[in-house]
């Protein structure tokens, strides 16, 4: 813990000398690998860089390129490119004439420590139970919460309640959210496939809620809990779109959130969703746990039968609710949790409803892909697969795709100035998008290694945490000049002026109106879809 604290307020202390006298030479401020490509954005007029030790020596210089004029961001910019030096240590960027950069570290472990709170940050986000930790010598606590989670009003008889407790918040609010769970765990599974190694002995500094399994996972198990309680007790296999108030509460605590919560109706979305989850549970958790890897397997077939019976798609109807809808088509769901059953199981009924489903999809690779947009996860998970019963034209079709789409990304970020890998997409919540690339990315470097796609992946990183239009990084507690402000109650009512850490602000809407502001939802908002983006982007850099 000691050493956490150290490293936290050094890097906290790193992202705020010189910010605001230097803002026009942008970079990862978390720093670069030896190995990887190391590059700054410079938006004035520029013609050479210098690279600058801790003692003041200059040990690099080149010459930069540009001016490239960008319309969405209204710039002309300069680049330097200093990847050909690979000398461990801290450094700066000096650009004559114009100024100089953040310091930061060239290290194999420079992602280490921003893997491990962004990670951590899911822990902090945990309800049902007091929560605490401590970073840059802040003290952050909340008490258990929300321990009469729910009423089942609005799925069997009026005033009775079950145990829904668990789980994490889902975003800026107190809400628990199948759907937006499902894409959420996704993303944090395949984490433990691809990076197993990396992340396996990861200390998290969490409770013992899972004795025998590793924190990755013992914090996945956290939330898989909570769902397996969303599935209706009368064994249908239907499954609650979400437990919430009927409205968002004040910015209050969560442990004085004490109105009545409901179990909502289901949604074939959430069922299918759930079917996903806990087919990939059942395979992740076996290690460790092998009856309760079962019992999320059980859950699953008994859900997963439900959708083969009935195949009309479900909307969830809000009614009486005005927290988050999450309403999606339930086709790239049905899709995933077809995936994922079968790579469990090797069931022929499962793998026959993923082939026949991804061909009706002309088996496409979403580049910009959320909670309503699921069907890369079935895919990835097929075109990954060991089994030998895959159908070969059906294999070659999906991973044909999915080098395409990896390429496409490449050629995006590569014109982008900021070599962002969404080029000039702006919404609600695209931070994790650029995150959730990654994902693509890494996918097709497993399929047909190249170096462009581990690139790419890491300019992702760049832009998140540096190298954007604002010079800022987007992740509250790290890097340069990071969100004070997010829309997130926690923050918002503890009485601490620093923000809880580790966590990705939604981004904004075009290039350049992203706002720090606590009201403003739709730019500042935390969540934890883009989260796990966020952490599925850092892992697959850890040492």
């Amino acid at each position: 813990m000691k050493k956490y604290l150290i490293l936290s307020a050094l890097l906290f202390l790193n992202a705020l000398i010189l910010h605001a006298q230097n803002s026009a030479v942008h970079l990862n401020s978390l720093g670069f690998f030896p190995h990887l490509k190391k590059t700054a954005t410079i938006t004035k007029v520029c013609s050479e860089f210098n690279l600058i030790d801790e003692t003041g020596k200059i040990v690099f210089s080149g010459k930069t390129t540009g001016p490239e004029y960008q319309k969405d961001v209204d710039q002309n910019v300069w680049h330097a490119d200093f990847s050909s030096f690979t000398k461990p240590g801290e450094y700066m960027l000096k650009v004559p004439g114009v100024g100089q950069s953040v310091r930061f570290k060239i290290a194999d472990d420079v992602f280490n420590f921003a893997a491990k709170t962004s990670m951590r940050a899911f822990y902090l986000w945990r309800c049902g139970m007091a929560v605490e930790g401590d970073f840059n010598e802040i003290h952050y606590h909340q008490d258990a919460c929300h321990l009469e989670d729910a009423f089942e009003n609005y799925t069997s008889k009026k005033g009775t309640k079950r145990d829904g407790t668990g789980g994490w918040h889902d975003a800026g609010d107190y809400g628990k959210y199948v759907v937006n769970a499902g894409v959420t765990m996704g993303v944090l599974f395949m984490a433990w496939d691809h990076f197993q190694p990396k992340i396996e002995k990861m200390n998290l500094e969490i409770p013992e809620t899972a004795p025998g399994f590793p924190d990755f996972l013992k914090e996945l198990k956290w939330e898989t809990d909570w769902i397996l309680k969303m599935q209706y007790p009368d064994g249908s296999g239907r499954v609650s779109h979400k437990l919430t108030r009927t409205n968002f509460s004040a910015f209050i605590m969560p442990g004085e959130d004490k109105e009545k919560r409901y179990f909502t109706e289901w949604s074939s979305a959430a069922t299918a969703d759930f079917v996903a989850i806990m087919a990939m549970a059942s395979r992740y958790f076996q290690p460790y746990d092998t009856e309760y890897a079962q019992k999320c397997l059980d859950a699953a077939w008994v859900s997963y039968r439900f959708l083969l019976k009935n195949t009309e798609y479900k909307r969830f109807v809000q009614g009486d609710f005005q927290t988050g809808g999450y309403q999606t088509n339930d086709v790239d769901d049905r899709l995933w949790a077809a995936a994922e059953m079968w790579e469990t199981t090797g069931n022929p009924t499962c793998l026959e409803d993923f082939e026949k489903r991804a061909a009706e999809m002309d088996f496409k690779i979403e580049e910009n892909w959320d909670w309503g947009s699921v069907s890369n996860l079935g895919m990835f998970t097929y075109a990954l697969s060991k089994r030998k019963e895959k159908n070969a034209d059906t294999e070659q079709s999906i991973k044909s795709n999915i080098i395409a789409n990896a390429d496409a990304l490449v050629k995006k970020a590569g014109v982008d100035v900021y070599s962002r890998p969404l080029g000039g997409r702006y919404y609600w919540g695209c931070n994790g998008t650029v995150a959730r690339q990654t994902v693509n990315l890494q996918v097709a470097n497993k399929i047909q290694p190249k170096k462009e796609y581990i690139e790419t992946a890491l300019s992702a990183v760049d832009h998140i945490f540096g190298n954007n239009f604002y010079n800022r990084s987007y992740v509250t507690g790290l890097g340069i000049d990071p969100p004070m402000y997010p829309h997130d109650r926690r923050s918002g009512a503890d009485n601490i002026d620093a923000p809880w850490p580790g966590y990705i602000v939604g981004g904004g809407h075009s290039a350049t109106d992203w706002v720090d502001k606590q009201e403003s939802y739709s730019h500042n908002e935390i969540a934890v879809n883009w989260q796990a983006a966020l952490v599925y982007a850092l892992v697959g850099f850890i040492n």
